[in-house]
């Protein structure tokens, strides 16, 4: 899902339970609640104007995805993610994304290649200014919504629907969404995403899977400096 939790709510439609989950999880892909942050279904609840049970099955959702945990009398917070998690998920990443790029390369119409085009040199651009507004997280969360519908329409062009459900499954590109909040990575090369875009809207599909695997390895030290080692902390709640 790469609309805001906003979004999401205006639509009556929408369950509670997932109308609880989309505005937890932006609130974690906004780093207003950062790893560490103990979360309360109460205080949640009443924030959100709804009871304790969707707030609950959506921390049961968030947990089964990894973006939180929970333990027995002591509350729930947002997990910090170990470095060799961290490594696990970028070569999940690399692989499909991969993948993704090199069938998008073979398959994509010329239309497509050209608004593929277009969407990375306008989130370089959003980029670049996300870099000069550090403290503007909300300008930041929607260089990051690009970001994802920019990878997702690789995906939707690769014509693999398969590929693109398991893309969408493993949270892949959620988590590198997450690991950059974490990370308070802002800077990209230039043309970052142009000359990814270059690749995959060439005529080689072999250099649009190895476009893609240099893209996503980049900055992966910087991410794993900045989480550290694991630490445990006291995270104890009143719920």
């Amino acid at each position: 899902m790469s609309t805001g939790a906003a979004e999401v709510v205006r639509s009556s439609k929408v369950p509670l339970c997932d109308q609880a989950y989309y505005m937890i999880r932006e609130r974690i892909l906004r780093g207003i609640s950062p790893p560490g942050a103990v979360l309360s279904r109460r205080l949640l609840a009443r924030e959100l104007g709804m009871s304790l049970l969707p707030v609950s099955d959506a921390f049961q959702r968030l947990e089964s995805e990894g973006l939180v945990e929970s333990r027995p009398r002591v509350g729930t917070r947002v997990r910090t993610p170990t470095q060799d998690e961290v490594r696990g998920r970028y070569v999940v990443r690399e692989a499909l994304e991969a993948e993704s790029a090199k069938l998008c390369c073979a398959r994509a119409t010329y239309q497509e290649r050209l608004e593929l085009r277009r969407m990375a040199e306008q989130l370089d651009t959003l980029y670049a200014r996300a870099e000069a507004s550090e403290q503007d997280t909300d300008f930041l969360y929607v260089v990051h919504d690009n970001h994802l519908n920019l990878h997702m329409r690789i995906a939707d062009y690769a014509r693999c629907p398969e590929l693109k459900e398991a893309i969408e499954k493993n949270h892949v590109l959620i988590y590198n969404w997450f690991y950059d909040v974490t990370a308070r990575r802002r800077s990209l090369p230039p043309r970052f995403h142009r000359d990814l875009m270059q690749a995959i809207t060439g005529d080689d599909p072999r250099a649009a899977e190895e476009a893609m695997r240099r893209h996503v390895q980049w900055g992966l030290e910087t991410v794993l400096e900045v989480i550290g080692p694991p630490s445990e902390g006291d995270w104890r709640l009143k719920r």
